[in-house]
């Protein structure tokens, strides 16, 4: 008998031994898988690094000169370095092919610049001489119907194709009665002018082929396009990729103009514009996809929206912090004349008033808002540059 239930005992054992063999082996696992949860979780927690290389390339009439101050206003916060227009220059050349030599003291600096943001026609490799590896690209688009009547405006006393017509309705019914493509260097703002400061011909041929290989270079160049039509949402998009934070693309509008210098475009003018600029109009309509799909993927349209109405919201308070009068004026009605924009064509190019009673630091801030473009590269210089020269630029 007591063989018996010693026998009993030790097979109880035995099963009480295999059943908790299986409890910490369940348990195991499950704390394993856990464990992978918890660090899967944790990576994406993790707050991701600010880029600080960067490369924008500044397209004309993109509302660019808003992005410019942008970056400029970041390399400031950082202190970080900027690759300049040498010597007298205002832009990196353009509308020369971009050559490494454009940057002021490349010979010294080499590979060390850390944002690249003025005008210039881009080419790849000379970029990358000046530019480090890891550097980010990317640049903005513009609607090619909108472009063109802004660009009209804008050159109209400077290119040949514009100045001898009455109106964009007149140019458009006609374009090669004015336009001459031998004469590129004036005219290149009369047509396909996107085309051309990435790079390429902006009087080739639209050939399918030939677009699709474009289209692919620049996609192989450039990490970002945005979309000026959409400028909130690609700031958001913008502060996302590069991992900045919303005050770093805070913005007052830059280089806009008065809605009394605006022409309307008849609807025949419209779809003459997507024939003449037909390489820019592929180029816009392509990128417009990959800018909402980039969206879709990453931020999506519920989380974009909060995040606007934020960003309008941020803008909105440093607006009545700094602005007088609230918004932009016209240029004979800005106080402080050395913030006068540079003034083109027959635009009434706008720009801000601040208020008289801002403390020292709010007055720094403000002033970095709404320096214009050639102002605020200037400054820049003499501060990166104060042995060299400074830029005669023939403002207050």
């Amino acid at each position: 008998l007591k063989l018996f239930f010693l026998s009993r005992n030790i097979k109880c054992l035995i099963i009480f031994s295999v059943c908790l063999g299986f409890v910490f082996l369940s348990g195991f696992f499950h704390a394993k898988n856990k464990n992978y949860v918890i660090s899967e979780s944790q990576e994406e927690l993790l707050p991701c690094r600010a880029k600080t290389n960067v490369m924008f390339l500044k397209t004309h009439k993109t509302a660019s000169s808003t992005i410019l101050n942008i970056m400029f206003r970041f390399a400031e916060r950082y202190n970080l370095t900027v690759a300049l227009p040498a010597d007298e220059l205002v832009h990196l050349g353009y509308p020369e092919t971009f050559l490494a030599q454009f940057v002021e003291e490349f010979q010294a600096i080499g590979q060390n610049y850390n944002i690249m943001c003025n005008h210039l026609r881009f080419n790849p490799s000379e970029v990358q001489k000046v530019m480090a590896a890891d550097t980010f690209y990317f640049s903005i688009l513009r609607n090619p119907i909108s472009l063109l009547e802004s660009s009209y405006v804008y050159y109209k006393d400077v290119v040949p194709a514009f100045r001898f017509s009455k109106d964009v309705n007149e140019y458009l019914a006609s374009p090669m009665k004015y336009y001459h493509p031998a004469d590129y260097r004036k005219n290149i703002y009369a047509r396909n002018i996107m085309w051309f400061d990435f790079g390429y011909d902006n009087n080739a041929e639209d050939n399918k082929n030939y677009v699709q290989t474009v289209l692919k270079e620049i996609e192989q160049n450039f990490h970002l396009i945005l979309i000026a039509d959409y400028f909130d949402e690609s700031m958001i998009l913008l502060k996302h990729t590069l991992c900045w934070d919303l005050d770093d693309v805070i913005y007052f509008k830059l280089n806009s103009r008065s809605q009394d210098t605006i022409q309307t475009l008849t609807p025949e003018s419209k779809e003459r514009i997507k024939a003449w600029c037909s390489l820019d109009w592929e180029l816009y309509l392509h990128f417009n996809r990959s800018f909402w799909r980039r969206i879709e993927e990453t931020i999506g349209l519920e989380e974009l929206e909060n995040e606007v109405d934020h960003l309008r919201t941020r803008q909105k308070e440093l607006m009545e912090i700094c602005l007088l009068d609230r918004e932009a004026v016209g240029k004979d009605h800005i106080n402080n004349k050395a913030l006068l924009p540079y003034q083109s064509g027959a635009a009434n190019i706008l720009g801000y008033n601040l208020k008289q009673d801002l403390d020292n630091r709010r007055l720094r801030t403000c002033q970095r808002m709404v320096m214009p473009e050639l102002q605020y590269m200037s400054y820049l210089y003499a501060v990166q540059h104060p042995h060299k020269k400074r830029k005669q630029l023939g403002l207050p």
